[in-house]
């Protein structure tokens, strides 16, 4: 019996990085994973190695800035597994790390806060009335460390921090519902998401970033998926509307 057994997951951007691991860890622990992502190739590779595993995983391509899209995904987990019980709006995107709002367009800041923010917005409330039918549910957004300070890119971090702000509305809400709201805020965690900026090529960047991590050491997706794990799970009934920080003790400087 695994820490999910029964239990049907909704996860966003599954088709790598932390989305995989945590499509790939849930399903370990006896979930039932609907994954999706736009990149529909690899999702379908990643959908492959949780049933040769032994898991069960239903592959959606899946744009997070469409309603339309989510109600698909809705009604594909619904007649696929007969419920929803875990949501991961995992799915984001980054822009450049280092960028002042002179230098920003509207068109990157609108990309960034749609697919970040909007994304998120559209999927909570995609899956709260099926939630709802069974009171109970567990909602889980990635936001960031950039949600809660200021240095970096300007749309990503207001994007990030609605996130964190959604997240305790929401979680408000929908208490009385038994529907649970938590945030996520990884620090620097290695993928590709983040190669370019502190990759092994990237050596200066990867030092200043290591400078910044008072553990000396990057994240890795397995550090973020065992939080979203905890968080998805009954283990965490009591918890909603909190921002789990995993960061290596970069907030603390």
């Amino acid at each position: 019996m695994g820490r999910l057994d029964g239990k049907v997951a909704i996860i966003t951007g599954a088709a790598g990085g932390q989305g995989a691991m945590e499509a790939k860890l849930f399903a370990k622990e006896s979930a039932k994973v609907v994954i999706t992502d736009v990149n529909d190739e690899a999702l379908e590779k990643v959908a492959g190695e949780v049933k040769a595993a032994g898991g069960q995983a239903l592959a959606l391509k899946h744009n997070v800035t469409s309603a339309e899209d989510w109600q698909t995904v809705v009604d594909s987990a619904m007649k696929e597994f007969g419920k929803i019980d875990i949501l991961v709006n995992n799915a984001g995107v980054t822009g450049q790390i280092r960028q002042n709002i002179e230098e920003m367009d509207i068109s990157n800041w609108d990309k960034i806060m749609d697919i970040n923010a909007k994304g998120a917005f559209l999927g909570t409330k995609a899956v709260i009335p099926e939630m709802k039918k069974s009171e109970r549910g567990s909602i889980v957004n990635i936001s960031s460390l950039s949600g809660i300070y200021g240095i970096g890119n300007p749309a990503y971090n207001s994007s990030k921090g609605a996130v964190r702000q959604l997240t305790k509305n929401v979680a408000l809400d929908y208490a009385g519902s038994g529907i649970r709201v938590n945030s996520v805020h990884p620090g620097t965690i290695e993928t590709s998401m983040v190669e370019a900026f502190v990759g092994e090529g990237n050596k200066e960047g990867r030092e200043a970033a290591l400078q910044g991590i008072p553990l000396n050491t990057l994240g890795q997706s397995e550090d973020v998926a065992y939080g979203v794990l905890y968080l998805a799970s009954d283990e965490s009934k009591f918890v909603t509307g909190i921002e789990l920080i995993i960061d290596g003790g970069s907030i603390l400087q």
